[in-house]
């Protein structure tokens, strides 16, 4: 199952799905205020179309197609080192020269278009994972497992810490300062109506320099707020590694043991992701409920549920291996990097005050017609470049500036 140029023909087909599956998410960023994100109540529209497709994209997407990436970026990060050992260069240096130039191409996506980076964390992240590339695929997946046990104690704390907070503003007797600081919580929770909704509308519906202004002096803690995700990346890269170790993700396993194990994953997954997306529904959007669902009590089946996604497409990609679609795919994951900025691009050129200016116009429902051409697009021009190019075009940059030198672009034609 190896592509012409020696690629690994599944690996770059679950990458395709992954990038154009993140972009189920990234939408609501691109088209709403933040806290839309967190909470469905916040922004988006109340009406049953808007509301099942919060709920559907919840449940079956939310943090699994991130999670999807982050396994993929660690068995790729595997493979380049190993290619590079193979050729006789140090596969280390090799990966750290790349993850500065990655983070680089982070901080100028974060800046010039899109607050919702995760090229800088991915870039970062993937330096504690270099320490881990020589261990034994049952030794990765342990320590995948302790990154992802800190990750939810970390967020699990933080949610505690928030209902201490609600209980003690609740008690009769408390402080004005208590209950202020109980608002102020909420409103960072989402809290529909808050100033800060009105003030990211406000924001987004204007010119590039000013939301050019306001990205430069959010850098900060935007890099700060690295530390909320840092684990859960780092486990599903070590998860990732280990699964490339294994043979998941060569496609060497047999399609039914992908389909059993994707069987078993959702099982364990959906039922409590539904029920928790049921809870914040009965609880009115309730902030605080919403927020603890999204950010820390439906993460741990966001692992089950991003390995099941990998055996799924596993069951449709091996016995389809020459299938016109998955080609697209698969040339879609190849410029993975090229795609995901672009989308960014696209999105922001329709919806920021700079482009088209429909940012927080369109209801959540209807925001899925956008994702819908930007795929399209994805799987229209992939593979048709690619037949002339060796590579995309922002891939070839970061392997021209990673190796100090312009690389070959143009395919050589027999």
């Amino acid at each position: 199952m190896i592509a012409s140029d020696n690629r690994l023909l599944p690996l770059d087909a679950l990458r395709g799905f992954a990038v154009m599956g993140i972009l189920l998410l990234n939408i609501v960023g691109f088209a709403m205020p933040e806290a839309a994100y967190m909470n469905p109540a916040a922004w988006g529209g109340t009406s049953t179309p808007d509301v099942a497709t919060w709920f559907a994209t919840f449940v079956l997407f939310d943090g699994k197609m991130r999670g999807l990436f982050s396994l993929l970026f660690g068995a790729s990060m595997l493979l380049i080192i190993e290619k590079a050992e193979i050729s006789g260069r140090d596969g280390r240096r090799v990966h750290i020269v790349r993850a500065a130039w990655l983070f680089l191409f982070g901080l100028a996506h974060f800046v010039l278009l899109w607050w919702g980076d995760i090229l800088m964390v991915y870039a970062i992240v993937s330096l504690v994972a270099l320490q881990f590339i020589g261990r034994p695929a049952i030794s990765l997946v342990k320590w995948a497992f302790g990154a992802f046990l800190v990750h939810f104690v970390i967020v699990a704390t933080v949610m505690v810490s928030a209902y201490a907070s609600a209980h003690a503003a609740s008690l009769p007797g408390a402080t004005q300062a208590t209950a202020d600081g109980f608002a102020q919580m909420l409103e960072s929770f989402g809290k529909p109506g808050s100033p800060s909704i009105a003030s990211d509308v406000a924001l987004y519906r204007s010119g590039f320099s000013t939301i050019f202004t306001h990205s430069l002096e959010a850098l900060p803690g935007q890099l700060a707020m690295l530390f909320y995700f840092a684990f859960d990346t780092l486990g599903f890269m070590l998860l990732g590694m280990a699964m490339l170790k294994g043979g998941f993700l060569n496609g060497q396993w047999p399609v039914e043991q992908y389909a059993r194990t994707a069987r078993h994953c959702f099982l364990i997954g959906l039922p409590p992701t539904a029920a928790l997306a049921i809870w914040v529904i009965a609880s009115g959007y309730d902030p605080l409920v919403a927020f603890g669902v999204f950010f820390s009590w439906s993460f741990p089946f966001r692992i089950p549920l991003a390995v099941g996604y990998a055996a799924l497409f596993m069951t449709w990609v091996l016995p389809r291996a020459e299938h016109w679609l998955i080609l697209r795919i698969a040339a879609a994951g190849r410029v993975a990097l090229s795609n995901y900025i672009g989308t960014s691009i696209f999105m922001t050129a329709i919806f920021y005050g700079w482009g088209g200016g429909l940012f927080g116009s369109v209801d959540r429902a209807p925001l899925y017609l956008f994702v819908a051409g930007a795929w399209i697009m994805a799987l229209l021009w992939s593979k048709p470049w690619l037949d002339r190019f060796q590579y995309g075009p922002l891939e070839w940059l970061w392997r021209s500036l990673a190796r100090a030198q312009l690389q070959p672009m143009r395919r050589i034609l027999n």
